[in-house]
């Protein structure tokens, strides 16, 4: 992946609190459910967008508890993924949630050899995605969070980056 590219549609949310966020993140997930649902065995790239603070591993933690995963979401800060197996209609699938924001290089990443995640069914949900410019592969969907005044406000703005972000973001919208 050289740059993100342009997105083929944008939605913009505004959360005023937490429970704003989480709401969205539950429906997000319930998007990505549906598509697994329909399409068994496909597989979906997210980049996760946003300065320090701005909310994205809280939201992770909203999206793949909406998946239905009920144990704790870590934030794989210093393990750089953590991999979660959840299912749908009895269909295994898997989610990996990177935070390379500790990589030094691009090719921190392809040396920690994760790059068969993103052949396996399910999702990659990448945080701090320009760690490893060059080396990941196309996203389908970018959510880029912005902190607002208040503490728990956030904008949350999500693109559709491929044929397959866009059918995701209409669900969404």
């Amino acid at each position: 992946m050289a740059k993100i590219p342009e997105p083929l549609d944008t939605i913009t949310h505004y959360c005023r609190q937490e429970a704003d966020t989480a709401q969205l993140a539950q429906g997000i997930a319930a998007s990505i459910r549906k598509g697994l649902e329909q399409n068994p065995g496909s597989h979906l790239n997210i980049a996760l967008e946003g300065d320090l603070g701005a909310g994205k591993t809280t939201f992770a933690r909203y999206l793949i508890q909406g998946l239905g995963y009920a144990g704790k979401v870590k934030s794989p800060t210093y393990t750089l993924c953590e991999p979660y197996a959840l299912q749908t209609n009895n269909t295994p699938y898997s989610a990996h949630h990177f935070d390379l924001y500790r990589m030094r290089d691009p090719l921190e990443w392809q040396e920690a050899g994760f790059a068969e995640y993103f052949d396996a069914p399910g999702f990659c949900l990448i945080e701090w995605p320009e760690k490893a410019e060059g080396t990941l592969p196309p996203f389908d969907i970018e959510i880029a969070l912005e902190a607002g005044a208040n503490e728990n406000e956030r904008t949350v703005k999500i693109n559709a980056l491929s044929k397959q972000g866009l059918t995701l973001l209409k669900s969404i919208a």
